[in-house]
C-alpha cells in the first residue's frame, strides 16, 4: 500500500512540486499543479470506495492522473485502476492507492500525467 505522503515526497523531489489544497469542505483533497501553468497533473483524495463502484463504504485513497486515451482500457483492467472520480473519463484514471503495492508501480502514469498536462 502506497501512502499519499510517499507520492508528494516523490513528487517533491522530481518537480519541486508541494500539494495544494483548494477546497475548504474538502480539505483532504490536494491538487498536484504545475508550477508555471497551474495545471493539475494529480489529484489526491479519500472517498469511499462507492465513488468507484467498489462494494465498500470505508474511505481510501485515491490519485487521478490524466493518462493518453489509447491507455485508458488496459489500465482499467488493473485490480486498483478505475474510471476516474469526478473528472473526465475518458482522459483520466483513479488509482486506489490502498491497492497499490509500491510507487514503482505507478510512477510512469505520474510521469506521463505530468507530460500530458504541460
Amino acid at each position: 500500500m502506497i501512502s499519499r505522503d510517499d507520492i508528494f515526497k516523490y513528487i517533491q523531489n522530481k518537480y519541486k512540486v508541494e500539494p495544494d489544497y483548494p477546497w475548504e469542505k474538502y480539505a483532504n483533497f490536494a491538487a498536484l499543479r504545475h508550477k508555471d501553468s497551474g495545471k493539475w497533473f494529480g489529484l489526491i483524495m479519500d472517498i469511499t470506495g462507492d465513488k468507484l463502484g467498489i462494494n465498500s463504504n470505508k474511505k481510501i485513497n485515491v490519485l487521478n492522473v490524466k493518462v493518453r486515451k489509447e491507455m485508458i482500457g488496459s489500465l482499467r483492467e488493473l485490480e486498483n485502476v478505475y474510471p476516474a472520480y469526478h473528472m473526465d473519463k475518458n482522459n483520466w484514471v483513479s488509482i486506489v492507492l490502498d491497492y497499490t503495492e509500491t510507487l514503482d508501480d505507478i510512477k510512469s502514469l505520474i510521469e506521463e500525467s505530468y507530460e500530458l498536462t504541460s
